[in-house]
């Protein structure tokens, strides 16, 4: 799994947002990891906005945290 060299404003904040989510609801990045079916090393690197995730990912992980893919997704 790769990383963006220069992270973009847009995946930084995109990352707050999940990390945000994940903290309310008191989950680790390897809970919300195995309840969106992705590795723990992912959430990491969405959450610092080394990667920009797909819709499939974005769906997956908004369904992991019990929220529309749009709540994600509304400060843009």
């Amino acid at each position: 799994m790769t990383h963006r060299k220069v992270r973009r404003p847009e995946a930084e904040k995109f990352g707050a947002v999940v990390r945000r989510l994940r903290e309310r609801r008191g989950l680790t990045q390897e809970e919300l990891a195995e309840q969106a079916e992705v590795s723990a090393t992912y959430i990491g690197f969405v959450e610092r906005g080394d990667n920009v995730p797909t819709l499939t990912v974005i769906i997956q992980i908004a369904s992991a945290l019990g929220v529309r893919p749009s709540e994600l997704l509304r400060d843009f």
